[in-house]
């Protein structure tokens, strides 16, 4: 159960850890630009994810893959200018961290650096240890991410829940365990079952966020986009819409669309 609310002037990684030692549940979710950032922001969400989602949201692309560091930095810096509360993250986008930690500590300033972001993320466990060590001995704060990882998608060639036999939820747990051992100040949980992801955030001191993984978790995070109703194909069962706005946009514009024809817009009080 949750104990009153602290209320946080700014968030950081320390806030997430006392967050989740109070009980308190921890609100992530998206953004990629200023405007849909300063939004966020003054609503109170504590961290804000510059997700490289934004491959798909914003660019259109099929997959996270062909989103490029540069294009990561240009939206986290959107992002930064409109914030006052919320912790950002900035995802490390795919072929940036996989293969190389030296290349994987040269992204990550670059993010910092060049976009003023508050952390990284990177996904997977064991396989990219030492690009998050690299990272983390470099002072930079280090987001872990289990479970589906979109960036491997081709690896596992569809998006159905993560670890649901024995042998992959061990692995996982283990993963879980590594990332906190070496300093990642939380862990993003994707679609995997909800009681698995309940029993790793109650073996860790470090936030475990779900989006997928039940509600056992120390967090939730969801894409922006899709729980304000503005995506409308993609339908999981973990999104929960809380408006419907592809369809109040739609309306709009199509109003828009009838006014100017009419010669109803501008009318003389919306003219000089």
């Amino acid at each position: 159960m949750s104990t009153a609310k602290k209320d946080y002037k700014r968030v950081t990684v320390k806030s997430l850890v006392e967050m989740k030692a109070n009980g308190e549940k921890i609100s992530m979710l998206t953004a990629y630009d200023y405007t849909m950032a300063k939004i966020v922001d003054g609503a109170g969400v504590d961290v804000i994810l510059v997700g490289d989602s934004a491959s798909n949201v914003m660019a259109g692309h099929e997959t996270t893959l062909p989103i490029t560091l540069d294009q990561m930095i240009y939206h986290a810096s959107s992002v930064i200018r409109a914030i006052d509360r919320a912790l950002i993250v900035v995802d490390l986008p795919f072929g940036s961290y996989q293969s190389d930690p030296k290349e994987a500590l040269r992204s990550a300033i670059r993010i910092m650096k060049e976009s003023g972001a508050h952390a990284v993320k990177m996904e997977g466990g064991k396989e990219v240890k030492e690009s998050i060590k690299r990272t983390l001995n470099a002072g930079i704060p280090v987001m872990g991410h289990l479970g589906l990882t979109p960036q491997s998608i081709y690896k596992f060639g569809t998006y159905t829940v993560r670890a649901k036999e024995e042998e992959e939820a061990r692995k996982l747990k283990e993963d879980a365990l590594m990332l906190e051992k070496i300093g990642c100040f939380a862990v993003v949980l994707e679609k995997v079952p909800a009681q698995l992801a309940k029993e790793v955030a109650e073996s860790l001191t470090i936030p475990i966020i779900g989006i997928g993984a039940g509600n056992g978790v120390d967090g939730q995070v969801l894409v922006t986009h899709d729980m304000l109703g503005m995506t409308h194909e993609f339908n999981p069962r973990f999104l929960r819409r809380y408006l419907d706005l592809y369809t109040e946009m739609t309306n709009a514009f199509k109003k828009y669309v009838i006014d100017v024809k009419a010669v109803d817009f501008p009318n003389e009080n919306e003219q000089y």
